[in-house]
């Protein structure tokens, strides 16, 4: 009996109607009166929570305020975010460049045709990125074991060398004047052809296009395999007038002078040619 009686009391509570007024206290009028029962009262506490809460979550969402929470990365912390992003991006590209250039070089110091640059990937996490680097140490000694095999057997083998290259005519990659030139004690193995933006830069023997394509460093890059163990480089151009696997002539305009990539400082030509496997001085047989 005392719990039913006890349950109509409460029942009879939320029935209850109160008032709830507000009176000036000078002239005792009454200047605001609001009237609920205790559920509507109750319905009412409920729905002002929901709101308060509701309200809290969109300016912490939406608005500046969100950045004084702890933990929460402020607008230049993302900003960096994206930024180291992108540059992983670009050095994973680096890398798949240097890894499909070393195995081209491999293929044709060995015989072998060059590779297209689809053929190569490089898987983006930075366990298999360090297997990529064991791969390019490995492949680099192999070449640099085939060419000290060639060189043992092969007496006599640099006048050699300079016999076969200076017996070859060249046709000048580019019309410029050679702003830096080859000296390999200051790690230069290549000379820098000052010209005009958009001149037409042509191949200096016939050959095949083994790589065609972009990198950070040095722009829109070309390099092509020539006969006799040759191959010519073209670097920091503005454009590219052929793709990798096309023939090209002596002469035939394969690019364009620009001065894309970081490493570029102004137009200009970065002209490199090697000769099994050993960079050779451009201005020892061509006429700039």
């Amino acid at each position: 009996m005392a719990k039913e009686k006890a349950k109509r009391e409460n029942k009879n509570r939320l029935r209850n109607k109160f008032r709830f007024s507000i009176f000036n206290d000078t002239t005792h009028e009454e200047l605001f009166v609001f009237r609920a029962n205790g559920l509507m009262m109750l319905l009412s506490i409920i729905l002002s929570i929901i709101f308060i809460v509701i309200s809290v979550t969109v300016l912490i969402s939406y608005t500046p305020l969100r950045e004084f929470i702890p933990g929460y990365p402020d607008a230049r912390t993302r900003k960096e975010i994206v930024q180291n992003a992108l540059k992983l991006d670009s050095l994973e590209k680096t890398v798949k460049l240097w890894d499909f250039q070393l195995s081209n070089i491999q293929r044709i110091v060995t015989g072998q045709p060059p590779l297209e640059l689809g053929d190569i990937t490089i898987k983006s996490d930075s366990a298999n990125t360090q297997g990529i680097s064991g791969k390019i140490s490995k492949e680099d000694s192999l070449l640099r074991l085939e060419v000290m095999k060639q060189e043992q057997f092969n007496v006599g083998s640099p006048s050699n060398r300079v016999n076969q290259i200076e017996g070859l005519h060249f046709f000048p990659p580019v019309k410029g004047i050679v702003s830096d030139g080859f000296n390999l004690a200051t790690n230069h193995p290549y000379i820098d052809i000052a010209a005009p933006a958009n001149s037409v830069v042509s191949a200096v023997l016939d050959g095949t296009v083994i790589m065609a394509t972009w990198t950070d460093e040095t722009g829109f890059t070309i390099q092509i395999q020539h006969s006799n163990d040759l191959i010519s480089i073209y670097k920091h151009n503005s454009k590219l007038l052929k793709r990798t696997g096309d023939k090209v002539k002596a002469g035939t305009a394969i690019s364009l002078v620009g001065s894309t990539g970081t490493l570029s400082t102004g137009a200009h030509l970065h002209f490199e040619l090697w000769y099994k496997g050993v960079a050779v001085d451009p201005a020892k047989y061509i006429n700039f």
